[in-house]
């Protein structure tokens, strides 16, 4: 952004924008306090950041860190994922919270580095009712915007085979590469040299983010799951199929607006998921986090069964108001922050 500085303290949302984005937060708060979920505030400023490979932590300085001989890491959380699953674990029930949270390296015509998460976790419901609830919020927000669109369950698998032509599980890399370079990317003879998990998944991210994702959801609620295990992040696999992952993702108007799992319980299998993403950071030459031990002290602790979502609160906010861009929907983007 170029703009001058005396025309830089401006908010690049209008008064209209700001309107429907309080009604809307007021909207989201009457539909959970409808069904029994109580809003939480976990703190923004963390102890430890996340290892996931494709989430960069802001680092947090203070002044006084080290007066006293010890001096402690600190971060913006990315989501508040693992605070509220401490409070699960320690019998809260069903939680939402609706809050501001910051990842670097993300700017574009959907990406601010700060920006608004709903987030809320469901005790007893399977992936299926949470996407069910997801789909009525969305419908509550977007209003008359979205009432003819349709509903749309499809596996990961289907997708790709719909929208790529290629099997994602099933398919060589070189095949996945082949995909790839006929949609006009730019990829390797040998895209897997070096790792071969690292860039199937790799692939797969490069034509779900740009071939895959783009061409769903439109004039629908399109919600895929069963993601590939090597993607479940903090989400369960499938017992019937342990090829796949209990996680969705929602598309609408080729926008990803929410990330969903049946959340994993086992403490020990988390453990070695956040060791893997330690060791691919570190062949990547991406900084290497300590891992989040209150976490996993909850999951051992016991969480209870349940199935929880973020959904990106700006990005609907952008459908609800026809917006093109999400700086039309902030008050302040982060270069006028």
């Amino acid at each position: 952004m170029t703009e001058s500085s005396h025309e830089d303290w401006r908010p690049t949302a209008t008064r209209e924008r700001l309107e429907q984005r309080a009604a809307l937060l007021a909207r989201t708060r009457a539909f959970f306090a409808g069904r029994g979920v109580l809003e939480v505030d976990t703190p923004a400023v963390v102890n430890a950041a996340v290892t996931d490979v494709h989430i960069h932590s802001a680092e947090v300085h203070f002044p006084d860190d080290g007066a006293h001989g010890t001096k402690r890491r600190f971060f913006l959380h990315t989501s508040p994922e693992y605070a509220m699953k401490r409070l699960l674990a320690a019998g809260s029930g069903p939680i939402y919270q609706i809050c501001h949270v910051v990842r670097g390296l993300e700017r574009g015509r959907l990406h601010n580095p700060e920006f608004t998460l709903i987030e809320w976790y469901r005790p007893g419901f399977t992936l299926e009712a949470l996407m069910d609830e997801v789909e009525q919020l969305a419908r509550a927000l977007l209003g008359a915007r979205a009432e003819s669109w349709r509903s749309e369950r499809i596996t990961y698998r289907e997708a790709f085979l719909r929208e790529v032509g290629v099997d994602p599980l099933d398919a060589s890399i070189a095949e996945l590469a082949r995909a790839a370079r006929t949609l006009g990317f730019a990829v390797p003879d040998d895209p897997g040299a070096t790792d071969r998990d690292e860039a199937r998944d790799e692939l797969l991210d490069l034509l779900m983010g740009l071939a895959v994702g783009p061409r769903l959801g439109h004039d629908a609620f399109t919600f895929v799951h069963r993601y590939p295990a090597s993607q479940a992040a903090l989400a369960r696999l499938d017992p019937d199929d342990p090829r796949v992952a209990l996680r969705f993702e929602l598309y609408c108007a080729g926008i990803e607006l929410a990330n969903g799992f049946h959340e994993l319980g086992s403490a020990a299998e988390q453990r070695a998921r956040f060791e893997h993403d330690r060791r691919t950071r570190e062949r990547r030459g991406l900084p290497v986090h300590d891992i989040d031990e209150r976490l996993l002290a909850a999951l051992e602790a016991g969480l209870p069964d349940c199935a929880g979502v973020a959904l990106g609160f700006d990005r609907l906010l952008m459908l609800a108001c026809g917006a093109g861009s999400i700086d039309e929907v902030l008050p302040f983007p982060t270069e006028r922050a």
